[in-house]
């Protein structure tokens, strides 16, 4: 008597894709002009209503406008030099600076920041890591919460860690997967791009990215060689 054949096994899934580079960029700069658009549109407005000849008891309220929009929009650019760009050719970074940068990002939005980082200073990798870290925790919180980000000295690593607390706190499926390092399926680009490159800065400076999802808690970490300077 024959022995029965074995159960047939189900095919393994089909690797997802990487992105393409051009891709990955195109929704990088997409990003980036989502954030800076709105200062920029209210700047427009305001000198629009300097300019309307029926609207000069209105001066006060334009000029206001332009200021406030003027100071987010600068904000906006100088978080984006170092979170994103080259800048320039420094390779260290003062936490001070970024702390004053990243609140000057938490200053428009819900989400209240805790800066708990002690280190003298930081070299590029952390840096923007931290950065990111940050304005993914506000992401997160669209209602409210505190956004924690620390950095530990390790055994020959230095971790950079992200704790956001809220009663509705989430991360949406495609930032998950974009810290994975997966493509997007669907969902909203501008919060997967961001994920996708914290993954991939981090992993081209050889570390990793470990996260938890909880109900009211969401850490994640950027694991990455090295020690503090």
């Amino acid at each position: 008597m024959s022995e029965p054949a074995p159960p047939h096994a189900d095919p393994a899934p089909e690797p997802k894709p990487t992105p393409r580079t051009a891709e990955v960029a195109a929704y990088l700069a997409a990003r980036m002009c989502h954030d800076f658009i709105s200062p920029a549109s209210a700047i427009v407005s305001g000198l629009d209503l300097l300019d309307d000849p029926s609207a000069q008891d209105m001066r006060d309220d334009a000029m206001n406008l332009i200021n406030q929009s003027a100071r987010k929009l600068a904000v906006a650019l100088s978080f984006a030099r170092i979170a994103y760009g080259s800048s320039a050719s420094a390779e260290t970074f003062d936490p001070k600076h970024l702390e004053e940068l990243t609140r000057g990002v938490f200053g428009h939005v819900r989400a209240e920041l805790d800066w708990a980082v002690q280190a003298p200073s930081l070299q590029k990798p952390a840096a923007r890591a931290l950065m990111n870290l940050a304005q993914l925790g506000a992401t997160a919180l669209p209602t409210g919460g505190v956004a924690r980000v620390t950095v530990d000295n390790e055994i020959e690593r230095v971790v950079v860690k992200l704790e956001a607390r809220g009663p509705r706190v989430r991360l949406r499926p495609e930032a998950q997967a974009g810290l994975a390092g997966q493509p997007m399926t669907e969902g909203l680009p501008g919060q997967w791009i961001q994920a996708y490159y914290l993954n991939a800065l981090v992993t081209d400076a050889g570390g990793r990215l470990e996260s938890e999802i909880g109900a009211e808690l969401i850490t994640v970490s950027a694991i990455l060689p090295g020690e503090l300077v």
